[in-house]
This record gives C-alpha cells, structure tokens and sequence, in this order.
C-alpha cells in the first residue's frame, strides 16, 4: 500500500530533495542538483517567489521506503494576469509503479481542488527560471544543470493519470563552426551601424553588475509573452542578481547595449557543468568544487542558459551579432559545441538563431494539463 505524507519538517524536505539522487543512481545522463541550491529554491524563507505562491510538498512510501515526491505550487500573480485558476505540479519523481504516481497525482489534485483551482499543469517551477518541462524524447542525452532529467516511462504515467499535452520546448545541440558565416557577419555589422548598438566590453563577472537588473528588465518585456511567464518582482531580480551574475564567464555572455548604454540584448552561457556536477554529487564541499573548478577552466562545450532581445530590436540584425559574438568566442577557446536550453515549439524567432549553424534537435520535454473538473 502506497502512503503520501507532506513533508513539514526540515529532515522531510532534505529526505525530498535527496530522493533522486537514489533514484538516478548509476544514470549516466541525470545530473545532480546542488543540495543547498535546492534547499534555498524550496524554502519560504528564502525564496522571494513565496511572496506571490504557494506551495506544499509530499513523498510517497511503500512501507518504510521513499519511492516517489512531488510538489504543488500556486502562483497566484500567474492567475491574476492569464484570468484563470492553475495549480501547477513539479519536483515530480516515483520509481516504475502506477500506484506510486497515482498516488502523488491524486494529492496534488485533491489540494488543488480544495484551494479552489481549476487545472494542474506542469512541471513547472515557481518561476519560468525554474527548471520545467517532462522530458519525452532524449532519455540518452545528457542533462544540464538547467533544466528535468527523467525516465522515460513519466509521460506514460502522466497521461495514463488524464494528462495532455499542453505546449513542448525543443533543444539543440548546435556544432561551433571553424569560422563565422559571412552573412552572419555581414547582417552582424550593419545592426551596429544602423541600429546604433555595441557590445559591452566586459572582462570580469563585476564588469556586468551595472548592467544586470537591465538584462533582467529585458527578460520581463521581451518574455511576458512565453508560455507560463510571470514578470519577475524586484526582490526576485535582487535574488537572481545576487546568485547568477558573480558566477559568469565574461566570455560566454555577451551585452548588447544602444546608443544610451541601456540593455538592448544579451545571451548568457556557460561551460558545461553537466559531468562536473555528476562528481560533485549535490556537494560542493569538501571534494565537489574541484571538478566544477575544473570544467571552468578547460570547457568543450557550453550551455545556453537565457537570452533576448528588446522588442523594439527584435528581428533587425541585433540576434545576430549575439551569436556571432559568443561564437567568435567559442572558436577562440577551442569550444566544440553548445547546448541551446529549452525553446518553445512555436518561438520561430529563437529557433532562427541556430539557421547559421550545424545543429540537431536531440530533446523534447512537456508541460502537461488535466482540468480538475
């Protein structure tokens, strides 16, 4: 028999975050989170996104042993603005048993209904800078630290408990060329000369802190039209600040400023950490931080994390000196690859970035729905 109990105490939310670290045990291709990043994202006291959702936690056990958890989160700004009544579902994970993800489906459901919610849709975060999506199509790609590994045999639970496809997000592992496209160059050059753009010329983590709440002002404009989206709250942008931009590559993120020095565009990467974080096991300490420190120092591939471009710029040659930009750099330190992060099936202007390139979609992951009538 199959019980679900919701996690209160701090040993219940540890037990909650480690349980996929069981689960994916000998997984060549999950990646482990950090613990203590999890802790902080899970935690109302220090999560910023509290202050508009709610969320509670429960772990499925089959006698005295973990086999399943899963979260449920209400972003009441996330309601307000699309006019409806979601609840959403993440944090999802169960061993090969549909009593165990029947079980996890039906207490969110539950509680959804009692709070008065409508739908359950997900995986989704709190936010959209949350890791989202149930991975259908890819199960033999390694993950990222940015976004769901999972078995392949979820979405057949899902839909087997009334989920539907709701929307997907496409990624794509994109080659680095040996040298710059001459048309991409050359549409590159003119968004400088008649759009009055330039690049930041930053050489240090620090060089992007006067810069950075303008990158996150970007995201909340050129975003708010994406699936899911909630605009970020100033002290959710002080978070991300605080916790992202001390940690870049100036070499991997690359600012597009107008002729105010205001953000007009930006692309944020990084070396892999995929196979570093696997050795660092959730830990940074004592031994974790030296494969990180390594994969930062000798990379061969990158990771996409976030990128856009202002309205008012979008589709005028400003995408393109983006990339152009942060391939010269690829090229420069004998990076072979690049990992695009999630894009939405039907973001055309996204997926255009990777037309000067060689690339392969290689995964597809899923935001299902069930309406809880």
């Amino acid at each position: 028999m199959i019980e679900v109990r919701e996690v209160t105490t701090r040993k219940g939310l540890l037990q909650f975050i480690k349980f996929p670290f069981t689960l994916y045990r000998g997984s060549p291709y999950w990646v482990p989170p950090l613990i203590r990043e999890e802790l902080k994202a899970l935690s109302p006291g220090k999560n910023p996104a509290f202050e508009t959702c709610a969320a509670k936690y429960w772990l499925a056990y089959s006698g005295n042993s973990i086999c399943g958890r899963i979260a449920g989160i209400i972003n009441r700004t996330y309601n307000e603005i699309y006019q409806t009544h979601h609840a959403r579902f993440g944090w999802i994970d169960f061993v090969d048993d549909p009593a165990v993800s029947s079980a996890l489906f039906n207490t969110v459901e539950t509680w959804a209904r009692q709070e008065g919610m409508t739908a359950l849709h997900g995986p989704l975060g709190f936010t959209d800078m949350d890791p989202e999506g149930m991975l259908v199509e890819g199960f033999e790609e390694l993950g990222t630290i940015a976004t769901i590994y999972n078995y392949p045999y979820y979405p057949v639970h899902a839909e087997r408990n009334g989920f539907r496809k709701d929307t997907d997000w496409l990624e794509f592992r994109v080659n680095v060329p040996t040298s710059i496209p001459e048309k991409a160059d050359r549409i590159a050059a003119l968004a400088v000369e008649r759009r009055r753009v330039h690049l930041l010329d930053a050489r240090k983590a620090k060089d992007f802190l006067p810069y950075a709440h303008g990158i996150f002002n970007v995201i909340n404009e050129t975003f708010k039209n994406l699936y899911g989206f909630v605009p970020l709250s100033p002290k959710q942008i002080d978070a991300y600040v605080k916790q992202y931009i001390p940690n870049v590559v100036p070499d991997y993120v690359k600012v597009i400023l107008d002729e105010h020095d205001t953000v007009a565009a930006f692309v944020i990467a990084m070396p892999s950490m995929s196979k570093a974080f696997q050795k660092a096991h959730g830990r940074l300490l004592p031994f974790g931080i030296f494969p990180i420190l390594k994969a930062l120092r000798n990379p061969r591939s990158i990771d996409l994390f976030l990128g856009a471009v202002r309205t008012n710029l979008q589709g005028k040659g400003v995408d393109a000196l983006l990339m152009t930009e942060l391939a010269k750099s690829c090229i420069k330190n004998g990076i072979v690859d690049a990992e695009s992060n999630v894009e939405l099936e039907d973001n055309r202007l996204v997926q255009a970035h990777w037309k000067y390139f060689e690339r392969r979609q290689h995964k597809r992951r899923r935001c299902f729905i069930k309406e809880l009538t």
